[in-house]
């Protein structure tokens, strides 16, 4: 029976037995590690024909030990992990599965907002030291909040921003002022942004840094800034320094650089402990958004190995936003 290789770590894990789909339609499934470790998954992508590929690394090199791969189904809409022109060089067709988690992340982006705003987790590790003292916290309504990327996630925040009260302020170099505007928020570019807000969350494509200490030195106040996006749009040794002197008021996020390798990364110094609120990259983590993904991931793997065209093939350059 054919062999498909599923490296994503939740896949399967929701109410939907996406396995049972699979081997039902004829297929094996073999499972391999989130990291894409050659090592561990060499010898299934030598005779896998498609593969449901986690959050690691695909490379040149991994499609090289594939030779009989079809198709390569991102489990999730980011694919800057994954070397398409590669793949497209070597007729396999790679595809993602926009929009299935959006409203997944978009809720943890807003809960990670709050967190740092009333000092939950601050709050929480006192409490279960026996202290009982106040921390005193922000309210949404009463702040200016920068979203860096308005895409659908952006715009499904900015929509539960609209239930708080808050001011609402979009950059998306993909979206004319006028659309930014009917979706409902202020444009106003990442400069702009460090004048004015109080709370900044990235959204935005991988591929590029947009904090950095330039930016942070720019800023008109201290901010929160919030990312549930992509580690490398973050410079952390800036973000640390920053919390260090005060200039920024709280960083919370839902990845590091190297995420579960993340525990050399500055900002988890024990000193910076009250300001700063990490998540294992589980944003997109919820029942809905696991079968969603997964579902999808499926329909397009089984397009292409049943000799149809998917219904979300990638771009053979992945786009970013500057």
């Amino acid at each position: 029976m054919p062999v498909v290789l599923v490296t994503s770590r939740s896949f399967s894990s929701g109410e939907q037995d996406l396995v049972s789909r699979l081997e039902r339609g004829g297929y094996t499934i073999r499972r391999g590690p989130a990291d894409h470790s050659l090592a561990a998954i060499g010898a299934d992508l030598a005779v896998a024909e498609g593969w449901i590929a986690g959050t690691g690394e695909v490379t040149a090199r991994h499609l090289d030990a594939a030779p009989r791969l079809k198709v390569l189904a991102r489990y999730g809409v980011g694919f800057e992990s994954v070397d398409v022109r590669a793949a497209a060089e070597r007729g396999v067709v790679v595809t993602n599965t926009p929009g299935a988690n959006s409203n997944a992340v978009a809720e943890h982006a807003l809960a990670l907002m709050l967190a740092a705003l009333r000092t939950v987790t601050e709050g929480d590790r006192r409490v279960r030291a026996r202290d009982w003292s106040v921390i005193r916290g922000r309210e949404l309504a009463s702040l200016a909040v920068g979203l860096v990327g308005f895409g659908r996630i952006g715009q499904i925040v900015a929509r539960l921003l609209g239930g708080f009260g808050s001011a609402v302020y979009a950059s998306d170099p993909f979206l004319s002022p006028e659309q930014v505007r009917a979706l409902g928020a202020e444009p106003l570019d990442l400069a702009g942004m460090a004048a004015t807000c109080d709370v900044i969350s990235l959204h935005a494509p991988g591929g590029q840094q947009l904090i950095d200490t330039a930016w942070l030195a720019a800023t008109a106040k201290p901010v929160v800034l919030v990312n549930t996006a992509r580690p490398e749009l973050v410079d952390e040794a800036a973000v640390a320094a920053a919390l260090q002197t005060g200039d920024l008021a709280a960083f919370a996020a839902d990845t590091l650089r190297g995420d579960t390798s993340g525990q050399d990364s500055p900002v988890l110094d024990p000193q910076l402990a009250a300001r700063v609120v990490i998540t294992p990259h589980f944003g997109a983590q919820t029942v809905q958004a696991v079968d969603g993904m997964g579902s999808i991931a499926v329909d397009n793997l089984l397009a292409v190995l049943e000799g149809r065209t998917p219904p979300n093939p990638v771009s053979p350059t992945p786009l970013k936003v500057n």
